[in-house]
């Protein structure tokens, strides 16, 4: 739709309807337009793959905001209707959950065929991620040994984030794990790593993630 830099946009916050947090909202030109993900300033090409993908192959009014340190891609909303646009609590949780089960399983298989010393980096890494982001409740060491080790199903209590929050973390998830592994192979075989879901949950979460640009690289 369009490429706008910093000062062709107002940029403020409103309340979540169900949750206390701050939405994030963009303004240009009497439209208003909700963050879906952010690329860091190295990563201008996969901004504008994904935004292109979701403005050319999916239909959705779609705006890329380019800033110096960051790139940001912010969907069109309205904002009376934005009770019923967020998703709901159960859904973004359960979400949520299955994004840490691949993250999990990522995390694992740098252990089991890396060795502790790659595991213990690629903890590293991610707990760079989750801070550069601002993922809540993911601010310690202690906070991000529990999200790649405690089970997100029955034990972990479920961080409060966002979905441009998930997005984020499966582009870096992805990024990181072909740096590791040298191959993609580990983002295949989506259902077999999230079959201890409810089946509901399972298939809401496979069908949020082939409509977005992300199903292109987690299958």
């Amino acid at each position: 739709m369009f490429i706008l830099k910093r000062q062709d946009v107002e940029i403020s916050s409103i309340q979540h309807p169900k949750r206390d947090q701050q939405i994030p909202i963009l303004t240009y030109q009497g439209q208003t337009f909700r963050l879906i993900s952010v690329f860091s300033a190295n990563q201008a090409e996969e901004a504008r793959a994904f935004w292109r993908d979701l403005t050319d192959n999916r239909g959705k009014a779609c705006v890329l905001l380019e800033e110096p340190d960051r790139y940001s891609v912010w969907g069109k909303i309205r904002l009376e209707q934005l009770g019923t646009e967020v998703s709901p609590d159960s859904k973004i949780a359960s979400y949520t959950q299955a994004c840490l089960l691949l993250l999990q399983t990522v995390y694992i298989d740098v252990e089991d065929l890396l060795g502790g010393r790659q595991a213990g980096l690629f903890q590293k890494d991610i707990s760079e991620i989750f801070r550069q982001w601002h993922f809540p409740q993911a601010d310690s060491p202690a906070a991000v040994k529990q999200l790649l080790t405690t089970d997100p199903i029955n034990t972990l209590q479920v961080p409060p984030w966002e979905e441009h929050h998930l997005i984020t973390l499966l582009q870096e998830l992805y990024r990181l794990g072909k740096e590791y592994f040298g191959n993609t192979n580990f983002a295949e075989g989506v259902s077999d790593i999230l079959q201890d879901m409810p089946a509901a949950d399972q298939a809401q979460f496979l069908e949020w993630l082939q409509s977005s640009p992300l199903g292109r690289l987690w299958r």
